[in-house]
């Protein structure tokens, strides 16, 4: 009686070893492994087309924008609905940081910028940082500069935020 326990015992753990290690392995497609390989890249912004300097020496918020060779190309290295995203949500974040700059903070110059690479700001004591845009991945963003401190890339969506810790003294 306990050999025949043993036995059936000993059946069923080798079924069951036998079961667990016998994974069927399933290849890829070629589309599979294409969609793969893509989620993994990192896709970096193309350098601007132009190698411009625009000089900023006052209180300012400058919004700046690929050009229009540098968003064919960001088109052409990214899927239609990443780029409508991209394209929609910078649209969208400037629109409402230049609405709110306009109605709280008129005093800070508003700057649009899409045909330069290189942004010089001066400060009020003859110091100067100059910024590559070919650095910053984002399509589009946000800079503000009161003469005095450096510039500082903003968070658009928090603009109301930024702009009273930036600019309070």
């Amino acid at each position: 009686m306990i050999s025949f326990r043993i036995a059936i015992c000993s059946t069923i753990i080798f079924f069951l070893f036998n079961c667990s290690c016998s994974e069927v392995s399933e290849k890829n497609s070629p589309q599979q492994e294409k969609a793969l390989q893509k989620k993994h890249l990192i896709i970096r912004k193309p350098g601007s087309s132009f190698n411009d300097t625009i000089i900023i020496s006052a209180n300012s918020a400058v919004f700046y924008h690929p050009d229009s060779l540098q968003m064919n190309k960001i088109k052409a290295v990214n899927e239609k609905n990443i780029f409508d995203m991209l394209t929609h949500n910078c649209h969208y974040q400037i629109e409402n940081a230049r609405m709110v700059i306009k109605k709280y903070w008129p005093q800070i110059k508003i700057i649009e910028t899409s045909a330069v690479r290189y942004l010089l700001f001066e400060k009020r004591n003859k110091s100067e940082v100059c910024i590559d845009l070919n650095d910053k991945n984002d399509i589009c963003g946000l800079f503000l500069f009161d003469g005095e401190k450096s510039p500082v890339l903003v968070d658009m969506p928090n603009i109301d935020t930024q702009l009273r810790f930036y600019f309070s003294k």
